[in-house]
């Protein structure tokens, strides 16, 4: 479980987290799919999303209360199909004391072709 409702709907099982890398892999289920049976950019970005937001969480600055994406943007560089896996790794491009930045790579475990490059800015809350 990976303590976010929706990330846990949908599947995503946490592999490695820590502040410095988080990996996470998906089944790509049919009701994640567009109508041509394959994985939704909606769901690559949540997958995405979510991995970029436990790393950031991991590494907050003492006394922070929690993260927020402030700013995601999504390369789409390809397909992954019902039925198949995808892995995503995240790791830190930047941390600061406001704001940090993810970059998380989204490839199909079969093949290790790229899925999606994703670059995620979370702002910190509190402290």
């Amino acid at each position: 479980m990976t303590g976010m409702p929706f990330a846990d709907l949908m599947g995503v099982e946490i592999v490695e987290a820590s502040g410095e890398r988080v990996r996470a892999k998906l089944l790509v289920r049919g009701d994640l799919c567009t109508a041509g049976a394959i994985l939704h950019g909606g769901a690559i970005m949540a997958l995405a999303d979510c991995v970029g937001a436990i790393g950031a969480f991991m590494s907050l600055p003492e006394g922070a209360a929690g993260t927020t994406t402030i700013e995601s943007k999504t390369n789409f560089l390809g397909a992954a199909k019902a039925g198949s896996v995808v892995l995503a790794e995240a790791e830190p491009a930047h941390r600061g004391k406001r704001t940090s930045v993810w970059q998380t790579k989204i490839t199909r475990e079969a093949d290790g072709k790229t899925v999606a490059l994703v670059t995620q800015t979370q702002m910190v809350l509190g402290g």
